[in-house]
């Protein structure tokens, strides 16, 4: 357990990309507010002069776990934040799906390489010229 706590003390002190540094923990406090948390513990910030917005991720720091809310707010589309009681989500939005390109679930059309492991044959091919 203390190996476990020694190991996250260090990662926070210099990997910026498994979540924040203790420069960024700073940086936070001093200058922004928290203004809330989404349903995979991403935190989200917002500099107390109300220019700049921040996102501190759980784990790995990966932009595909922002959900569509949240996005909409980061990227100044709202200034409603969908935590508040009249948030409301559009009726076209999905549920978030986390981008899963370059996983083992990551979608593969027919034909793929790494679906079946043998691309089909089409007209457009090269065969090979042999000496008769």
């Amino acid at each position: 357990m203390a190996k476990d706590g020694i190991k996250k003390f260090l990662s926070e002190i210099f990997v910026w990309w498994q979540g924040q540094t203790w420069g960024t923990r700073l940086y936070l406090a001093r200058y922004f507010d928290h203004v809330g948390t989404d349903q995979f513990g991403n935190r989200y910030w917002k500099s107390r002069k109300g220019d700049r917005r921040w996102v501190t991720y759980n784990g790995y720091a990966e932009a595909s776990t922002i959900p569509p809310g949240w996005h909409g707010w980061m990227h100044h589309r709202t200034n409603v934040l969908p935590t508040e009681d009249n948030y409301k989500a559009h009726d076209w939005e999905k549920p978030h799906v986390q981008n899963l390109t370059g996983t083992s679930l990551a979608y593969r059309p027919e034909g793929s390489m790494l679906a079946s492991g043998q691309r089909p044959r089409v007209t457009g091919d090269y065969d090979a010229w042999s000496p008769e």
